[in-house]
């Protein structure tokens, strides 16, 4: 192959690349930098009365690490981990010309809302929450098979007392642990049990590159 063509090839990839990059660097900035309406705390409250105004701020920051790992899945689906974010989600899109162009601008897609729904059994988890969970602990630099702290997605419901929320323990299996025999056990979710498959999600936390994803581990409320 001729030697400029070669060239060519390079620079339009290398372009291509940094195009889309970009372009995603861009989305996930806007995500963060974005300003919910302020009557959706009034609708957080008026479901959980107990939350104060840091504990509902506390809920949008979580809402907003869902809509990043839903960028960054590759237009697969990503489970609600959180009822009180599942809440917060479900009220935001009830505006619908903010909830639009909020995903048009970050997402460059519309994202639908499907009913919640939590793991199938404490220690068996589907592929929606695997990728959520997955991609949360990349976002906060936790390893996903051996983390020593929750995501805060999987933590928020435990954290603010959620009378319906889903309550998740790093090892819920443990006779010595508070959640023993009860909740869902995140060392599951990570596949610390038997989970095949490469994920591709290397755990130093390569969320940004958008590489970390499960193909072979899920279910829940998510986006598609």
């Amino acid at each position: 192959m001729d030697i400029e063509l070669i060239v060519i090839i390079l620079l339009m990839t290398t372009a291509v690349f940094f195009f889309f990059k970009g372009k995603r660097t861009k989305r996930l900035a806007f995500i963060d930098h974005y300003t919910f309406p302020s009557s959706l705390y009034q609708r957080i409250n008026k479901k959980y009365p107990h939350l104060t105004q840091q504990d509902i701020s506390l809920v949008f920051n979580a809402l907003k690490d869902y809509f990043h790992i839903c960028n960054l899945a590759n237009n697969r689906m990503v489970a609600m981990p959180s009822q009180v974010v599942d809440v917060a989600w479900h009220e935001f899109i009830l505006f619908t010309r903010n909830y639009e162009n909020f995903c048009r601008k970050s997402l460059g897609k519309f994202l639908h809302h499907t009913p919640t729904e939590a793991m199938v059994a404490p220690t068996m988890a589907q592929t929606g929450i695997k990728r959520a969970w997955r991609l949360a602990c990349a976002k906060e630099k936790i390893n996903p098979q051996t983390p020593m702290r929750l995501p805060l997605l999987f933590a928020i419901d435990t954290q603010l007392n959620i009378p319906d929320g889903f309550k998740y323990s790093l090892d819920c299996k443990n006779p010595s642990s508070p959640n023993y025999g009860s909740g869902y056990c995140a060392g599951h979710i990570g596949c610390a049990s038997g989970c095949t498959g490469d994920t591709g999600c290397s755990t130093t936390g390569s969320f940004f590159d958008g590489s970390c994803d499960s193909s072979s581990c899920g279910g829940g409320c998510g986006g598609d």
